[in-house]
């Protein structure tokens, strides 16, 4: 395998992990916020005491 072939598998190892990373967090951010901060009273119930558990204020 030459240097060049090495170089770039490994960058794209790098892109992927990197675009997996961006991936989780903002579907981490939008199941906080968007699940945590909405007003439908469905998921506000379904969500009540698992938000209070984690000390997420919902009131």
């Amino acid at each position: 395998m030459s240097m060049k072939s090495s170089t770039a598998t490994t960058n794209a190892a790098s892109s992927s992990r990197i675009a997996g990373g961006v991936a989780a967090a903002l579907l981490g951010v939008f199941l906080l916020f968007g699940v945590g901060l909405a007003n439908a009273d469905a998921l506000h119930n379904a969500a009540h005491d698992t938000r209070h558990a984690f000390t997420f204020p919902c009131h």
